[in-house]
């Protein structure tokens, strides 16, 4: 699971997508940040999804890996100790879901390794499917292109577009962006999260997270 951005949903569609592969799932998050924060992101996942959820470093400060690390003097792992340790616990569950740290490029390190460097690794011997989850209003068809771009240069290609925080009524540019997304990235839209469904109770978000997904 990646972005096109940050707060544009990915960790409510992270859990979303967690209810949909059913028993079994683990959701990792490599590097928590935030984690001093009163709901980090991994904390959501678990309380929505209801799944267990795995985290590899946790930097108490709401900042992307890298500069979280930097700012406290902490050594983050290589992306390749995180994508073995990914590795190491596919071996065992039905199905791994990866929340990366805002978009493609963000560094998981302090040696410079990305979220797609780290997707890049997996896919050298697993069956990896990046989704890639996106706003709809203005702009959003700038972001989403190039996230498509920067994946499919490292021979990724995104499995589809999840829209985050999707209000009940469009604006204008919302409307045409739901045509012009796929057309213009050549990656189909393959869910759409309401706006709110973060604040949903547990039950209530499981129940209805199923239908918001077509992955």
């Amino acid at each position: 699971m990646t972005g096109t951005g940050t707060g544009i949903g990915k960790t409510v569609a992270t859990a979303a997508l967690a209810v949909r592969a059913g028993p079994g799932v683990l959701a990792v998050k490599p590097v928590q940040t935030g984690a001093a924060t009163d709901r980090p992101d991994g904390a959501v996942v678990r309380d929505l999804a209801g799944c267990e959820v795995a985290e590899f470093a946790r930097l108490d400060d709401p900042l992307a890996p890298d500069a979280a690390a930097r700012l406290r003097g902490v050594a983050l792992p290589p992306v390749r100790e995180h994508a073995d340790r990914i590795r190491d616990l596919a071996r065992t569950r039905a199905e791994v879901l990866v929340e990366g740290a805002g978009g493609v490029l963000v560094r998981l390190d302090t040696a410079g390794g990305t979220v797609l460097d780290l997707a890049a690794d997996l896919a050298r011997d697993h069956e990896l499917r990046v989704v890639v989850v996106t706003a709809l209003g203005l702009g959003t068809l700038n972001h989403t292109e190039l996230t498509a771009a920067a994946l499919r240069a490292r021979g990724l290609e995104p499995a589809g577009l999840v829209l985050g925080s999707v209000p009940g009524e469009l604006d204008l540019a919302s409307r045409c962006n739901l045509d012009d997304l796929p057309r213009a990235t050549g990656v189909p839209i393959a869910g759409a999260i309401p706006a709110g469904a973060g604040a949903l109770e547990p039950e209530v978000f499981r129940t209805r997270a199923p239908s918001w997904l077509a992955l």
